[in-house]
C-alpha cells in the first residue's frame, strides 16, 4: 500500500505524480523550514534540498521536529535522516551558508524555491536570485503571533532590526498554521499555477488571503 495513499486519493494520481517529481529547495531548517519540509515529503514530494547551515539546540525541540539526541548536530542532516527512515524519502541537505555568490550552485536545477529564513540579508538574497531568474519563490515568515505567506512578486523583506534573535516570542500552534497554509499554498500553486497570498494571527485564528 502506498505511504501517500490518503492524499492520493484526495489529491489525484495525476496531481500527486507531479508532486513525486517537482524539484523544490527549501531554505532553512528550523521552526518553519523542518516542519514544511517534514509536511511536503510526508504529502507525496519526491526531489526536495533544504539548505541550513545551523546546528540542533535544546530550544529547537519544542517547535522543530528533531530529538533531544540530536542536538548539536547539522539540522538539514538529521532531517534528511529522518525522513529517509519514516517514508524513504530521500532529502538532498546542504549545511552552507546561502549568499548571493553561492546561489546559483545551491539553487540550482529547483522549480521552486521556499524561502524560511530567519535572517534578512539571505531573504534578500533569495528574492534577488528568484527575480533575476524568474524562479518562482514562496517567503513564509512569523514575528509574535503573526505570520504571512507571500510570493517573490509581492514580497517585501522586512527590516533587519533585530536581525538573526534567537530568542524571541514563538508560539508552536503559530508555526504549525504557517507550515499548513504554506503548504497547500505551494500544492495549489504547482496543480493550478495560481499564487495565493496569505496572512495568519493566532490571537483570533484568522487566516486571510492577501490581495497585493
Amino acid at each position: 500500500m502506498s505511504f501517500f495513499l490518503h492524499e492520493q486519493l484526495y489529491r489525484s494520481t495525476t496531481v500527486m505524480e507531479t508532486l513525486k517529481n517537482y524539484p523544490i529547495t527549501i531554505c532553512g531548517a528550523g521552526a518553519l523550514g523542518a516542519n514544511l519540509t517534514e509536511n511536503l515529503a510526508r504529502a507525496g514530494f519526491g526531489k526536495i534540498r533544504v539548505i541550513d547551515r545551523d546546528l540542533i539546540e535544546d530550544r529547537n525541540l519544542s517547535t522543530q521536529p528533531y530529538y533531544r539526541s540530536d542536538v548539536g548536530a547539522f539540522k538539514a542532516k538529521i532531517l534528511a535522516n529522518n525522513l529517509y527512515r519514516a517514508i524513504g524519502t530521500k532529502i538532498e541537505a546542504e549545511t552552507k551558508e546561502l549568499t548571493t555568490k553561492n546561489a546559483a550552485q545551491l539553487l540550482k536545477d529547483s522549480s521552486l524555491i521556499v524561502d524560511v529564513f530567519d535572517n534578512s540579508i539571505s531573504r534578500e538574497a533569495l528574492k534577488h536570485y528568484a527575480a533575476q531568474t524568474g524562479i518562482a519563490c514562496l517567503h513564509a515568515g512569523l514575528s509574535a503571533d503573526y505570520a504571512e505567506v507571500i510570493w517573490n512578486d509581492v514580497y517585501r523583506v522586512p527590516s533587519d532590526a533585530n536581525d538573526d534573535v534567537c530568542d524571541y516570542p514563538l508560539a508552536r500552534n503559530l508555526v504549525m498554521l504557517t507550515v499548513a497554509i504554506a503548504s497547500e499554498s505551494i500544492i495549489s500553486f504547482i496543480a493550478t499555477g495560481e499564487q495565493r497570498n496569505f496572512s495568519i494571527t493566532l490571537k483570533d485564528l484568522a487566516i486571510q488571503a492577501l490581495r497585493l
